[in-house]
């Protein structure tokens, strides 16, 4: 193995996945003999680049993840897990739309790919699917294009300013149907033919990057700021607190007994396979 032994790391532009990285990618934490190059997507696009079999390590979305299983595995830090929130399904204001029953109407999503996807799946019934890029839902809803469109990342907190209506919160569905379970959304992947130590030393920095940003708030928020979209400082913080969370750091067994029951709820509901082998990687010590 070359003593810096390169690796592509894909992470989605948005501010919790940019505090995660911002430690590993500006020289604020040890490498562990890895030379990392950045990939900047949305997480469907990493998503089909994880389906591809075409990058190291990457952002993918839990949904994804039940699929390439056999060659990716998880990376224990990085997950981005809700805790009593998650993705929201929205309408415009005034319009009323009737759940789980949605009666055939047009619901905009962020990708076939994304766990967002998955749980309206699971969740709900009887609508129809259009496939939008996460940024451009809201504009859909309020064009008409759609009847109502289901919200990810910042667009979680800021619809109700924006002139949307609840029509549903999966998270807090989630927590109700399976006791508080924390909602598994995003996690890193890692390729499982890589050669052997280097999984469990990009986790390594992974996690230190992660506590780096922790214990420099300050200097990493405002990095994380600038992939935003427009959030104030503290959205931009509430945002990022929401999902680098102590199942960040490490899924621990409520994580992982989160991440079971939504690939069983998943195979009971005929949208995954019956059983989903997965793998994860601990940070060497």
């Amino acid at each position: 193995m070359p003593s810096q032994y390169p690796i592509h790391i894909g992470h989605s532009p948005d501010p919790d996945d940019a505090f995660m990285f911002y430690g590993m990618l500006h020289g604020k934490v040890d490498l562990q003999g890895l030379e990392i190059k950045e990939v900047v997507e949305d997480i469907e696009s990493l998503n089909e680049r994880a389906l591809e079999g075409v990058i190291e390590a990457t952002a993918v979305s839990w949904h994804l993840l039940a699929t390439i299983s056999e060659k990716y595995a998880v990376l224990d830090p990085g997950a981005s897990m809700g805790i009593g929130y998650g993705p929201v399904l929205v309408a415009k204001g005034g319009q009323r739309i009737p759940f789980p029953d949605l009666g055939g109407r047009r619901v905009a999503l962020p990708g076939p790919h994304t766990t967002a996807t998955l749980l309206m799946r699971i969740l709900a019934t009887n609508f129809k699917e259009v496939f939008v890029p996460f940024d451009r839902i809201m504009g859909e809803v309020e064009a008409g294009a759609v009847d109502a469109g289901l919200l990810i990342h910042e667009g979680q907190i800021t619809y109700g300013e924006e002139g949307f209506e609840k029509v549903a919160d999966y998270g807090e569905i989630w927590a109700d149907l399976t006791d508080g379970l924390p909602l598994p959304l995003g996690t890193n992947a890692v390729r499982r033919d890589l050669p052997k130590g280097v999984d469990a030393r990009l986790a390594r920095v992974l996690l230190d990057s992660i506590v780096w940003g922790e214990e420099n708030r300050a200097e990493t928020n405002a990095y994380a700021r600038e992939f935003g979209r427009g959030l104030d400082e503290e959205k931009n913080d509430r945002f990022i607190k929401m999902y680098v969370n102590p199942f960040t750091l490490s899924l621990g067994e409520e994580g992982v007994e989160g991440v079971d029951r939504l690939f069983q709820i998943a195979g009971d509901k005929g949208v995954l396979p019956r059983r989903v082998n997965w793998k994860r990687v601990m940070p060497v010590s």
